[in-house]
């Protein structure tokens, strides 16, 4: 059996190959001759910079390398850190996910490692370097699952937070994950995880977890409030108010979305009530302003899911003069207005721009890219249902075409059902065009419901 080729073998031929000496060579790439001798006649190990460097001045690929050096340095010697650090750098650097993976396999053998693994997943993640933080997060919530530690619960609320895709079977399996570990997570990041779960499970639509977990950030966020006042809020994402303000919107919304709509404006009257907020400083007055704004907002559209459509003109005249009101309030209209078979047309005219999806944002931030998917599903679904109970079939008909290309989009077993029913429903209306197209989307159905099997029953 042949050695294995090391580093200095490919330095020694390249050496020899380009007839070029070991001064120049050091010229070329910044190190000092005596070192490279040192290295070439195995007295001297490599580092990580000047592995790079002779790379480099070996007109090679960056990383070129690292399969070997990990050979090297950390299957065939003891790991040590300071070359174990600067090494899984450098792999996240150049997007070398292998080799970090590798690494780390062969780090697990030493359990006093995973402090130092999990502060580079914290460095990662921090710098947005989420791929790298993912592997060392997954890795390092293996070698913990039989542990009740906190390191553990973060890397699963980390796990959490960077899994959320626009896939919303992904997500359902992700939310019920993370939920079972988020009361082991240090009390700063409690908050803020639940108020991403909400989120989560709302735009899954499952509203008696949304309520479950609005009960439970509200008695938190309470009690916080009520013992730390402002002194500790610096270590959440948002003023300690905004917790306890959301808890009451997010138990609304899920009473309204449940059709009890005198309960869902009870919620209102809480979270339009802020007098029990002492001295409000900049930030807080900028959380009371938006949750006041939501609060009328949500007046109207509730009021109107009731049936009461006299308060449509004063709520569109709301709306006009709040541009991060529209889209909420259109996709709530269009649902109301197919509740009650009322013609808004002249709504719809008004505000055709907004029918092409669109990041949201409001006072506080931008809104969950997980919400925004799921009201503008139900928005395309909903116009397609309209125009269809109108007569209009063509514009309705694309409606629905394009509500299930983008249920597709964001595998949404709900949205398919319904699309695949309004086209059945009125498949005879259809254009030899549309039947060709819808054809396709069904095949790409198919296929989704053959790779994720049982794409309904999650949503069961």
């Amino acid at each position: 059996m042949e050695p294995t080729t090391t580093i200095r073998d490919h330095l020694e031929r390249y050496l020899k190959r380009e007839q070029m000496s070991i001064s120049l060579f050091s010229e070329l790439s910044g190190i000092n001759s005596g070192t490279l001798s040192n290295i070439l006649n195995k007295n001297r190990p490599i580092s990580m910079q000047q592995l790079d460097r002779m790379t480099m001045a070996m007109k090679l690929e960056a990383g070129h390398f690292y399969e070997l050096y990990i050979d090297e340095c950390f299957v065939h010697a003891t790991p040590d850190w300071r070359r174990l650090g600067p090494f899984l750098h450098r792999c996240a650097e150049l997007d070398k996910l292998e080799c970090i993976e590798e690494v780390v396999r062969l780090m697990m053998d030493n359990l006093s490692y995973i402090p130092l693994l999990f502060e580079l997943a914290e460095e990662f993640y921090h710098d947005g370097k989420w791929k790298p933080a993912t592997l060392l997060y997954e890795t390092i919530a293996e070698s913990e699952k039989m542990q009740h530690s906190e390191r553990l619960a973060l890397c699963q609320y980390r796990l959490f937070k960077l899994g959320l895709t626009n896939d919303q079977q992904r997500n359902v399996i992700i939310a019920a994950q993370f939920e079972y570990y988020v009361d082991r997570l240090d009390e700063r990041y409690q908050l803020d995880a639940l108020n991403e779960l909400i989120n989560a499970f709302g735009a899954l639509h499952r509203w008696n977890k949304v309520q479950e977990l609005s009960d439970k950030l509200k008695v938190k966020a309470t009690v916080h409030y009520e013992l730390n006042g402002r002194r500790r809020q610096e270590e959440t994402k948002r003023p300690i108010v905004f917790y306890i303000l959301y808890s009451s919107l997010a138990s609304g919304s899920a009473y309204y979305h449940q059709k009890d709509y005198c309960t869902a404006l009870e919620y209102v009257d809480s979270y339009a009530d802020t007098s029990w907020i002492k001295i409000p400083n900049e930030e807080e007055q900028l959380v009371i302003n938006q949750f006041q704004e939501w609060a009328e907002a949500n007046r109207y559209i509730y009021k109107l899911m009731a049936g009461r459509f006299e308060v449509l003109p004063d709520y569109l005249a709301y709306i006009s003069t709040k541009e991060n009101e529209i889209f909420p309030a259109l996709c709530d209209i269009v649902k109301a207005a197919l509740q009650y078979n009322q013609d808004i047309d002249h709504v719809l005219r008004d505000y055709e721009s907004y029918f092409i999806y669109q990041e949201q944002h409001n006072r506080i931030g931008k809104v969950s890219s997980q919400v925004t998917d799921d009201r503008y599903l139900r928005l395309l679904s909903d116009l397609g249902a309209y125009y269809l109970r109108k007569d209009n079939y063509y514009t309705g008909i694309q409606f629905v075409l394009n509500s299930l290309k983008f249920a597709i989009e964001i595998s949404s077993g709900r949205g398919m059902l319904r699309g695949v029913g309004l086209f059945e429903q009125y498949r005879e209306f259809a254009s030899e065009t549309a039947k060709q197209e819808y054809k396709l989307i069904i095949s790409e159905v198919q296929k989704l419901n053959e790779e994720k099997v049982g794409f309904a029953d999650s949503y069961m």
